[in-house]
């Protein structure tokens, strides 16, 4: 596996952690704001809409212009001070600008990581290492839907938006060594 790959996995298994930590205790932390369970499936469809939306947009500029790296590194930026905006959400209102930031966000990183990751296959290991990312994604729901629920059941949820935040910071840098030139 080439290293720029293994940087790729990196950079997105702590985003990943970041949001799997969340996605189970998502919808007691709709209810603790004032919301139901409508305002949660409102909030999961504007997120869903603005990040599907924004990739065939951004997807589009991305092929022309190949600016991979750069909207990586923006992408995940964006989406760690998303998970901060947590920390601040009182309101279902709130909760939906909070939630268009991380659409944002999935669109700038999302197509660049798929054509950044397709770019640096190894020919012919396509099923194995695209097979490392499937399994790593998986992976890391796994073990951050535990400490998800751990975090929020012995501390808060201030503190679990804290750790997501600087979660998030440790993979904006991973993806940042990709902004390197090579020499």
């Amino acid at each position: 596996m080439k290293k720029k790959l293994k940087i790729l996995l990196a950079a997105d298994s702590y985003l990943l952690l970041g949001t799997g930590m969340m996605i189970p205790v998502y919808a007691i932390f709709v209810e603790r704001i004032g919301g139901d369970i409508l305002d949660a499936s409102w909030a999961w469809a504007i997120f869903s809409a603005v990040s599907g939306i924004l990739m065939i947009i951004i997807g589009k500029w991305e092929d022309r212009n190949k600016h991979y790296e750069r909207m990586l590194f923006f992408g995940f930026l964006l989406r760690s001070f998303a998970f901060f905006g947590y920390f601040f959400v009182s309101n279902t209102f709130q909760l939906f600008g909070t939630q268009i930031l991380l659409g944002i966000s999935m669109a700038m990183s999302g197509p660049a990581y798929d054509a950044m990751y397709s770019k640096n296959l190894d020919h012919g290991k396509f099923a194995s290492e695209w097979g490392a990312w499937e399994a790593m994604n998986m992976i890391v729901a796994a073990v951050a839907a535990i400490i998800g629920g751990l975090i929020v059941t012995y501390f808060s949820f201030k503190a679990l938006f804290i750790i997501m935040f600087i979660i998030g910071l440790i993979g904006t840098f991973f993806s940042f060594l990709l902004l390197r030139k090579p020499r």
